[in-house]
């Protein structure tokens, strides 16, 4: 017995002895202690917890190299592999998390929507579901900051810019013609289905490296990863009818809608200013195919037509019998992306997009047919280096073929060009701490038509102030070759510039944002001609130059009022240039000073009902009265537009939907068109030009069939 416990004891002896101590302190990089750090020895069961004092100590049996862990929310994990008995009293300092929810925001110019924007100043659901947007994504970031409103156009103005300065991505990859044709002084439609995508980043300025060939700003669409219900929706309504379907596989999914809108019936029942002889009638329709593959690798393979087509006779002063227009357009946009994650914290993206545009005009005697085919390619690589430096970069190639035949009378011509633009890009994010970041890049780009190399630098830098608040600044320059209407004619001229400078302010606490960004925007290189109109026979150069400056605010409240959002924006502009053919530097009459929105809705649960309004002004636009032989120094009346809409459900997935715009019916004023000619007075006569109808009513009938008897198109309206 006695021989036993002796062997007993020295076994314990010889354990106690074997067992090592690993202890040590756990501190931030202020030098603070971090409470409650998890410390372990990995692949072992040993391990603790720190103290109040950051302070950790435990026992372990494990001998010779191995790693130790330590861990605490909001920090970088630290590990180390070394001996164990080099893992005593020693001190080991957590960097913050930079991807954290409270960390700083590289935000500069940029708003942005979709469930994983860390700062989300429009949701998805806000896309459809704002008064007077009419189910345009355009209409509702019209309400946003930075944008003018010119509401015979219908497209995006951003800060001083005019429409053709903003491009459109979709899932990275570049629409060439997001716009449906439209007549003069009736506003263009977006093609895209705001219902196919789930996160929309808009930035009015300062924007990535990745994107280029916009000088003011651009808009990137993603389209849904995966559909989360197989479902049918129906829609009925006084414009025309709409039928969507999604199907959900093992490892894919189909999504497609179509729609055919026909105004014949509305403008019998509310016509409006202009002689219809084919009101407009469109066929458009949309699919989204995607293929996960089991490395996590995404296939998605979006396709979109669409068609339109209208005849009519429009009011001109200079014209007895008015002018007569006739359109029809035919339009094919396929995209085609894949993302994928790689070992080593790589990851790729790449795609194809083309886009195939035909427009028959025919204006008077006047045959116009324009054949636009174009595409990209594109691939993008992404290396994470650690939480706090990524780097993406990659390269990509525009193709542009664009042919236009004119036939009057007996004249016959023929204009043609191939734009075709290599890029490549490169930037870094890089956190200083979860205070301090900057994204940094360059962009190179060669025109091939232009023969041409520009360098655009880009540089964006932010600082957390506190607990909710940020600082940001962001400097850009920016190319964009000649628009079409130009370079048919003549090729001989150097890319548009703008450089961008800027400066944001922004709060963020418990469902609300404030924001505040000063600009300013240098133009350089910008095309002047010395006819009234673009002509083969016009003398071109880029000579034209302007500014644009301007401060923009935003605030949006989801929580001050019970089941109320609302959000409010005003921007002030002042812009002047001197390009096209203008006789002198002036404010474009696309440029309004002031432009301010309110958009407010509210769910009434006693009557299964949403109801929302909009409130749109914008300061009167410069004009021309050629009696006065200044060039753009008068200034219309101003903007102003209440609008309104409703949707009440009728059952779980049935719903009845109105909207109205402009409800109070204002008289609004798009400009003036002037004769050709003095009056015997001397003075030129003419005509206001007003919206084509004060308003616009639209009902619908939304019916959803799915297997989830809660799921509806509420949120899609």
């Amino acid at each position: 017995m006695k021989t036993l416990l002796i062997a007993l004891l020295t076994l314990l002896y010889v354990h106690t002895y074997a067992q090592s101590t690993i202890s040590g302190k756990i501190i931030d990089q202020q030098g603070l202690p971090i409470i409650g750090a998890n410390v372990y020895l990995k692949g072992t069961y040993d391990g603790t917890a720190t103290n109040d004092q950051g302070v950790f100590s435990f026992e372990t049996d494990a001998t010779g190299i191995h790693t130790l862990i330590a861990s605490s929310i909001s920090f970088e994990t630290y590990s180390k592999s070394d001996k164990i008995n080099h893992f005593q009293n020693i001190t080991i300092k957590l960097r913050d998390d930079v991807n954290t929810l409270d960390a700083v925001t590289v935000n500069a110019g940029t708003f942005n929507a979709g469930d994983n924007a860390k700062v989300t100043a429009l949701k998805p659901l806000d896309i459809v579901t704002t008064a007077g947007a009419l189910g345009d994504f355009v209409g509702a970031l019209q309400t946003l900051p930075g944008t003018s409103n010119v509401a015979e156009d219908g497209r995006l103005f951003v800060r001083g810019g005019d429409a053709e300065e903003t491009q459109i991505f979709v899932d990275g990859m570049r629409v060439f013609t997001p716009y449906s044709p439209s007549a003069n002084n009736i506003p263009s439609r977006g093609r895209l289905s705001p219902f196919l995508f789930k996160g929309i980043t808009f930035s009015t300025g300062g924007y990535s490296a990745e994107y280029g060939q916009a000088l003011s700003s651009v808009l990137l669409l993603n389209s849904v990863n995966e559909p989360q219900e197989e479902k049918t929706d129906i829609s009925i309504m006084t414009v025309g009818l709409g039928l969507g379907n999604t199907q959900i596989w093992d490892k894919s999914s189909l999504s497609v809608n179509a729609n055919y809108i026909n105004l014949a019936p509305y403008q019998e029942l509310y016509p409006d200013n202009n002689e219809w002889h084919k009101p407009v009638a469109s066929f458009g329709g949309e699919a989204v195919y995607r293929y996960k593959f089991n490395n996590d690798g995404l296939l998605k393979v979006y396709g979109a037509y669409s068609a339109v087509d209208f005849d009519l006779t429009q009011e001109d002063i200079n014209e007895v019998n008015g002018v007569r227009f006739g359109l029809n357009n035919n339009n094919l946009y396929l995209n085609t992306s894949y993302q994928d994650f790689m070992e080593k914290d790589w990851s790729i993206s790449t795609g194809i997009s083309f886009a195939s545009d035909q427009t028959k005009l025919k204006l008077d005697t006047a045959d116009i047919t324009d054949t636009e085919n174009s595409a990209h390619f594109k691939l993008a690589l992404k290396k994470y280096f650690s939480s706090s430096y990524k780097l993406n970069f990659g390269a990509e190639y525009f193709i542009t073929d664009f042919k236009e035949d004119y036939s009057a009378n007996t004249i016959e011509n023929e204009y043609k060009f191939n734009n075709n633009l290599l890029g490549g890009f490169a930037e870094a994010d890089i956190f200083f701490s979860k205070n301090l970041a900057t994204k940094v890049g360059l962009r190179g780009e060669y025109s091939q038509l232009l023969q041409e190399f520009n360098l655009s630098p880009r540089l964006s830098l932010a600082y957390k102030a506190g607990q909710n608040a940020q600082f940001s600044l962001a400097y850009g320059e920016f190319f964009q070759n000649p628009r079409n209407e130009y370079l048919k004619f003549n090729t001989d001229f150097t890319a548009e510039k703008t450089t961008h400078y800027i400066a944001n302010y922004q709060f963020v606490k418990n469902k609300q944002i404030f924001r505040a960004e000063a600009y300013y925007k240098d133009y350089n290189n910008l095309v002047k001609y010395n006819t009234a109109f673009t002509l083969s026979t016009s003398t071109y150069d880029n000579t034209g130059n302007g500014f644009a400056k301007g401060l923009d605010i935003f605030w949006r409240d989801n929580k001050t009022l019970k089941n109320t959002e609302y959000w409010m924006s005003y921007s002030y502009l002042d812009t002047k240039r001197n390009y096209r053919n203008y006789p002198t530097k002036a404010t474009p009459d696309f440029a309004s000073k002031h432009n301010a929105s309110l958009v407010v809705k509210r769910w009434v649960e006693d009557w299964k009902s949403q109801i929302g309004f909009s409130y749109n002004y914008a300061s009167g636009r410069s004009y021309t009265d050629p009696s006065t032989g200044r060039f753009l120094t008068e200034q219309a009346k101003s903007f102003n537009s209440l609008n309104f809409n409703y949707a009440y459900l009728i059952s779980p997935q049935k719903i009845l939907y109105l909207s109205v715009s402009n409800v109070l019916g204002t008289k609004n004023i798009n400009g003036y068109q002037y004769a050709d000619q003095p009056n015997t007075d001397g003075i030129f006569d003419r005509r206001t030009i007003t919206p084509a109808a004060d308003r616009f009513f639209f009902i619908g009938f939304f019916w959803t069939i799915s297997k989830n008897k809660n799921y509806n198109q509420l949120d899609n309206l």
